[in-house]
């Protein structure tokens, strides 16, 4: 990858995306945000300023779809290619349930950057998930975060409230509440939101309690004008096309013959998801109820791709029987064509043109409209549209003049703009001539890139400035920190850590002197705050790193952002309120005070007596609870998600941030770090310790100094070779 240009990541979240043959229509994932973001992906590539585009999509392995979707890396072009990231497991799940492993798709997104070693310049996410990941990722490496919505959820409840669905149904079904917050989140946080249409801000954006903070620019995305190109070149040109195209179209001519009667006719085309949002029922009950409009034209309606209706999703499934039951209810026998597929690369730019071919008519006739993308490919055909005038078309024929604008709820509307197009032809005429011209001039991805990236110019030049000298290099964002160095040290606070004031200077000297290639960080059973509390009366500055709460909560440098992706993981089965129910029968237990019960920790005071320990265990083992429990100082008991301690958050840390375990040194004292002790880490107890490590002596990579405190992390920092020097004696 070249180095002098920018490098930009692409976030769309499902999964349903690949280069060659995009299934567009295939569900609710698979609508033309696909195509989109493979157009822009392809067209910032192109541009000499962009020296790489990743497009970061889910990997998918299932037999229930393609097996491209389980490719690791997809070449777009020379500069363009899409990553795959797996999250949520393994099969193909619908975007709306993937919301609890979007930070899992962070931390591994995180991996893929440090292995690639260069971090993007840009993070821009597409949709609300997009949008999420992104964000999290430019908060950590401190880079640009531009967000392109396509569709906003509180327009989206807004309008499924209106046909009269409840809130229950909604948020069982789109979870968008919390789609609403995580969107409202992102306006505030982004650099740069980029909207296809004035309607996008006027209707959607200002819905939200942080609109007035957001950046909005108006960017419509652009078509590809060598395919779509005009439905005349045939009769002016005979190489226009290839032969594939001649071989789509006669498979087109044949399949829409199959159901036409009189296929001389011209034709009205729509073509869409099947999604009662696009209101296909209300085009065909517009055709059907009209007699003059079923003798003028014949209808084909192209609504994604389908093999068996009773296995699909439940919305999909009843579009489609709801459009099999007008079909019978208006006996549109011979005149109605639904075919089953379509392959969107080569046959849908040559239905345009057989429909234009014909004097026809396209019909975008969605209850809301964000944009429109398809409105532009017919146009740039040179077909006519009628399209609702809720959302983005209103912008596309103010622009382009090339067609009507209707009330998607009004069949008499629709049916009226359908006949006043296909039976005058100075107007047919106009309006096709209109669209081939002016949708070259307002949507080309070219001008369309060309904006973006002055737009990112200018955002990136109102970012501060970040040092990169490695005596700055504790300034830099947590990211660009993190997957940088080589090294990472992890200390306990109590008596290792602190405890000798000129041995802690002499350490933290070090680890200044040598912060270029390790990171550092604490580990403590204390909560966030009191952790920060002794660090500061110890003259401590925020470390690289905080383990708190014996392990259960993460958080990093100076901004103590919390590690998202780590709380996800230790919540798994997780069930605090059941712990404190089966305890409460032990009597020799006690709860510790409100303050130090957490989210992820049930704290309680314990004698030391290894019956009574075992007496905790027997019970919550016989319950079947998942647990992981710590016992230190001879009376803190703490019992924690199975997940989660202070080992498991280092080898996480590991994983995440892409730093061998052999790499890292952690230090401790007592029990309490006993876990983080374990395992393949280097491993040092100060000569300090509790007896609870005694066990510990002689295992493989635990190294015992006759040091104490942190002198005694000194001492194994040089017995490890992290710094230079002999061993203290």
């Amino acid at each position: 990858m070249k180095t002098s240009g920018l490098y930009i990541q692409l976030f769309s979240i499902h999964g349903l995306i690949r280069g060659t043959s995009p299934e567009l229509g295939r569900d609710a994932d698979t609508g033309g945000q696909v195509k989109y973001v493979l157009e822009l992906a392809r067209s910032l590539a192109a541009n000499p300023e962009v020296a790489q585009v990743d497009l970061i999509t889910r990997l998918i392995v299932d037999k229930a779809v393609s097996p491209d979707y389980s490719r690791v890396i997809e070449p777009l072009s020379d500069k363009a290619r899409i990553v795959r990231v797996q999250c949520g497991g393994r099969k193909y799940i619908r975007k709306e349930l993937l919301w609890p492993h979007l930070d899992e798709m962070v931390d591994k997104t995180l991996k893929f950057i440090k292995a690639y070693g260069r971090v993007p310049d840009v993070f821009h996410g597409h949709y609300a998930d997009g949008g999420y990941v992104a964000g999290e990722l430019a908060r950590i490496f401190g880079s640009p975060f531009i967000f392109t919505g396509h569709s906003m959820g509180a327009h989206k409840k807004k309008k499924l409230r209106e046909e009269g669905l409840s809130n229950e149904d909604i948020n069982r079904r789109y979870h968008i509440d919390h789609r609403i917050l995580v969107e409202d989140r992102i306006i505030k946080d982004a650099e740069q939101i980029f909207v296809s249409t004035n309607h996008e801000i006027d209707k959607q954006y200002a819905l939200y309690a942080n609109f007035k903070a957001g950046r909005y620019q108006v960017n419509p995305p652009g078509i590809d004008v060598e395919t779509f190109y005009p439905h005349y070149a045939t009769q002016l040109d005979a190489d226009a096309g290839d032969e594939s195209t001649r071989q789509a179209r006669v498979v087109l001519l044949r399949e829409l013959h199959r159901f036409w009667v009189s296929p001389e006719k011209p034709f009205i085309l729509a073509l869409c998801r099947p999604d009662h949002r696009k209101n296909i029922a209300g085009l065909i009950k517009a055709y059907g109820e009209d007699k003059e409009l079923r003798a003028i034209a014949n209808l084909a309606i192209f609504a994604g791709i389908r093999k068996n209706i009773v296995e699909m999703e439940e919305n999909e499934r009843n579009v489609l029987t709801e459009m099999l039951l007008l079909m019978d209810r208006y006996d549109l026998y011979g005149k109605l064509a639904i075919p089953k597929k379509h392959d969107f690369s080569i046959e849908v730019p040559e239905l345009y043109r057989m429909c234009a071919d014909s004097y026809g008519v396209f019909v975008n006739c969605a209850l809301v409209e964000p944009f429109g993308l398809t409105l532009i490919e017919a146009a740039s055909c040179g077909l006519p549209i009628v399209a609702t005038r809720d959302g983005g078309p209103t912008d596309i024929i103010a622009n382009c003049d090339n067609g009507i604008l209707i009330d998607p709820i009004d069949s008499r509307e629709i049916a009226t703009a359908c006949k006043s197009i296909l039976v005058d032809k100075d107007l047919w005429q106009k309006f096709s001539q209109n669209g081939i011209n002016r949708v070259q001039r307002h949507y080309s991805w070219t001008s369309h890139c060309e904006r973006a990236l002055e737009a990112i110019t200018k955002v990136r030049a109102e970012m501060p400035v970040v040092l990169q000298s490695a005596a700055s290099a504790k300034k830099t964002t947590i990211g660009k920190r993190l997957t940088s160095v080589k090294r990472m040290l992890i200390s306990d606070i109590d008596n290792t850590l602190v405890g000798d004031s000129d041995a802690l200077a002499e350490l933290l000297s070090l680890l200044n002197s040598n912060a270029e290639n390790i990171c550092w960080g604490v580990s403590s059973g204390r909560c966030l705050a009191k952790t920060l509390h002794i660090l500061e009366e110890q003259g401590v500055e925020r470390p690289d790193i905080l383990i708190c709460s014996v392990g259960t909560e993460i958080y990093y440098g100076a901004t103590l952002s919390p590690d998202k992706g780590w709380l996800r993981h230790i919540g798994y089965r997780w069930r605090p309120e059941e712990i404190r129910g089966q305890l409460e029968a032990l009597d020799f237990l006690e709860l510790q005070e409100p303050e130090k019960q957490k989210p992820f920790k049930v704290s309680y005071y314990m004698e030391d007596d290894p019956e009574l320990l075992a007496r905790v265990h027997e019970l919550l083992q016989i319950k079947k609870i998942r647990y992981h429990l710590v016992y230190s100082h001879g009376e803190f008991l703490d019992i924690l998600p199975y997940r989660a301690s202070k080992g498991k958050a280092i080898r996480y840390l590991s994983y995440k941030w892409n730093i061998p375990l052999s790499d890292i040194m952690v230090c401790g004292d007592s029990g309490n770090d006993a876990s983080m002790l374990r395992g393949d880490t280097n491993g040092l107890v100060v000569a300090n310790y509790s007896k609870e490590l005694e066990p510990l002596r002689g295992l493989r990579r635990i190294f015992f100094s006759k040091h104490k405190y942190a002198a005694g992390i000194i001492d194994g920092m040089r017995h490890y070779d992290f710094i230079g020097g002999e061993e203290h004696d």
